[in-house]
């Protein structure tokens, strides 16, 4: 009888140990850090919120900073713009500078949470009622799609008797290859006591992801005229908007 050989079953015994550690070091190579920290920075050719022109159809400077507990799901963050309409309402400073920390994580295989609060600050806005805000905020995300509620435990943004306002939004952001992300969103702000500030904000729109930095073209749009320039331009006209950003 031929005899087997003798070294097959080390070499598989090798072979297998290769292959796990090979498995075992993609792992560990996909694992998030238990800390995370990343900073962006954006130019946009106008910075809109909800629909409105925070900078009077006028181009802003952005950046941030965000930490995340990735065990936890426990975030914290940091982020600034440019504004002009502070001024415009008689106020003062050009600067929006954001607050927020919160916890984010699955329901399910298919769903996603994310629950928190953000102070919007504006230093020496000088106006009256106040421009500082501080809202909560609870978002479902279903695959690519997701709702979001954000609801004020101030006055809205410096508009008297408006604590309890809320803005709906709600979106989906799909990828649809090489790179390219269809943005989709529609989102309702009501605010409270001052139905003639309510209104309704859309957004179509694209982000290409180039490596070196994300360029997004978008359609914007607000169903209102309440909100004005100086000039008396509305700030929620349709407008195409182009933003430049990187994530590091």
């Amino acid at each position: 009888m031929k005899r087997r050989n003798s070294n097959w079953p080390h070499v598989a015994v090798l072979a297998a140990s290769l292959w796990s550690l090979g498995i075992g070091m993609a792992s560990a190579e996909e694992q998030k850090p238990d800390n995370e920290v990343s900073y962006n920075a954006a130019v946009t050719s106008d910075y809109r919120y909800r629909g409105i022109s925070q900078s009077r159809l006028d181009p802003a400077l952005q950046g941030g900073a965000d930490y995340t507990h990735n065990p936890t799901g426990l975030y914290a963050g940091t982020w600034l713009s440019t504004i002009k309409w502070t001024k415009d309402l008689g106020g003062s400073g050009d600067v929006e500078w954001d607050l927020y920390g919160g916890k984010r994580g699955n329901l399910s295989a298919d769903v996603t949470y994310d629950v928190g609060g953000l102070y919007y600050f504006y230093p020496s806005n000088g106006l009256h009622p106040n421009a500082n805000t501080f809202e909560v905020y609870g978002q479902l995300g279903f695959g690519p799609a997701y709702v979001k509620y954000s609801h004020s435990l101030t006055n809205l943004f410096g508009t008297a008797d408006s604590k309890g306002s809320g803005y709906l939004d709600i979106g989906a952001n799909v990828d649809i290859s090489n790179g390219f992300t269809l943005n989709l969103h529609a989102g309702r702000q009501n605010v409270r006591h001052n139905g003639s500030f309510s209104y309704t904000d859309y957004k179509i729109g694209v982000t290409k992801d180039l490596g070196v930095c994300s360029v997004a073209l978008a359609f914007i749009k607000a169903d209102t005229s309440a909100y004005l320039s100086p000039s008396a331009e509305n700030l929620g006209k349709s407008a195409a908007l182009l933003t430049v950003s990187k994530t590091f």
